[in-house]
């Protein structure tokens, strides 16, 4: 960490105004021209200096929330544990604005039951204090309206120079205070092309079982940001190195195979496709799913296999069962595209609205095991009409024998006749 901070002049640097959004420059002169400071941080500036699009901007200034919600009318106070304000223009974006805090002192901390956890996120201090508080130092540079100088507090352009991942702080601490941290450090490095600082591994695997107690939820949403960002099979697999992928999703064991089908529904993702939940869903259960499964299986044990493999997910995550039911049908999709041409029902099949995307499911684990080639291009003539089905010819069913109907009584003069008194 630096001994002081480090300002890099206008002159000195790439990053220009001109590369910023501009709702995010209407927010950033209004706190300057009403006399609070007011500063680009995180991960907007990370990327820019990097020659990347940010995903969105963030703000941070030494004015309060409620000081904030003044100044905008179209702001709104969110957070109880951090209390945040968002500026939104339009219907789909905004702007994120946070007040620069620190780490409460001993003394300020209040007794236990009143709130500390609350409090400890609350604590209002300043640029630097504040920057002491983010977790990598990358993650860490401020970019200052009032001057349009970079700010470094704590090293962050060295490490995004040398392409490092370096937790501020005492890893194990860091870690500790907020586990997601780990999953955080090995996907910047993946998607960065960065390195892990030599202090982060042993970390990990000290501290791995920490996440554990986060919230599913929370874990959810970073396992689709993996994908979303075209790394979760480089992550999982490192995670899984060090000890962190156990923790990270339970009863959840991983092969080589499985890494290697990940990194290809990654490639798809980076070619242009987006990756839908139940797909990641899929793909991730698909080694077990195949390793379980035998050619003799009935559709409806095959069904009972898929479930039983996705139910636990499902459930300790709170994934819907509309997703879980999508997974399921592409692993049965799967099955039957596995178990090769000619079976029964091959035409309803193939006419069936997701065996396209359970056809892609396939594609995927052949060409990430190199394996069935013959089969796959058998099936995709089949899907595109150039090639007739090899259902098997339904047998002639023997015309059913009409039984013959009863003889209708008649009436004959022999028979008996009744007597009608007059």
């Amino acid at each position: 960490m630096l001994a002081e901070s480090v300002i890099i002049p206008r002159n000195d640097h790439c990053l220009s105004r001109s590369m910023i959004d501009e709702n995010s420059l209407k927010v950033l002169y209004r706190l300057r021209k009403r006399g609070f400071k007011s500063y680009l941080v995180g991960g907007s500036v990370r990327d820019l200096l990097l020659g990347r699009q940010p995903k969105d901007f963030d703000v941070g200034t030494d004015a309060t929330p409620e000081q904030v919600r003044k100044l905008f009318r179209n702001c709104r106070l969110i957070g109880r544990r951090f209390r945040l304000a968002h500026i939104m223009f339009g219907r789909h974006e905004l702007i994120e604005v946070a007040t620069f805090r620190r780490k409460p002192d001993p003394d300020e901390i209040p007794d236990p039951g009143e709130g500390i956890s609350h409090f400890a996120e609350n604590v209002f201090g300043t640029p630097q204090e504040d920057a002491f508080r983010r977790d990598f130092t990358i993650n860490a540079l401020f970019y200052n309206i009032e001057d349009f100088s970079i700010v470094d507090y704590v090293g962050g352009l060295q490490d995004l120079h040398d392409g490092v991942i370096r937790v501020i702080g005492d890893p194990c601490e860091r870690f500790g205070e907020d586990p997601v941290r780990m999953l955080r450090a090995l996907e910047f490095a993946a998607r960065l092309g960065f390195e892990l600082d030599d202090a982060i591994p042993p970390a990990i695997e000290r501290c791995g079982e920490l996440i554990a107690a986060a919230a599913p939820a929370r874990i959810r949403e970073e396992l689709m940001e993996l994908f979303r960002h075209k790394v979760a099979g480089q992550v999982l697999q490192k995670a899984d190195r060090y000890g962190l992928l156990e923790y990270l999703i339970p009863d959840f064991t991983a092969e080589r195979d499985n890494f290697d089908l990940l990194r290809q529904l990654d490639m798809r993702t980076a070619s242009g496709v987006p990756v839908r939940e139940c797909v990641a869903l899929a793909v991730m259960y698909l080694g077990p799913f195949v390793e379980q499964s035998q050619a003799e299986m009935t559709l409806g044990d095959v069904h009972k296999l898929a479930n039983q493999l996705l139910v636990g997910h499902c459930r300790y995550f709170s994934i819907a069962n509309g997703i879980k039911h999508q997974a399921r049908e592409l692993l049965i999709g799967f099955f039957r595209f596995h178990c090769g041409r000619g079976r029964r029902g091959e035409q309803r099949f193939l006419r069936h609205p997701s065996t396209a995307e359970a056809f892609e499911l396939y594609r995927l684990w052949c060409e990430a095991l190199d394996g069935e080639r013959d089969l796959l291009e058998s099936w995709q003539r089949a899907l595109d009409g150039e090639e007739p089905s090899r259902e098997p010819a339904k047998r002639k069913r023997r015309p059913r024998r009409r039984r013959k109907k009863p003889a209708a009584e008649t009436t004959t003069d022999d028979s008996p006749s009744v007597a009608v008194d007059d």
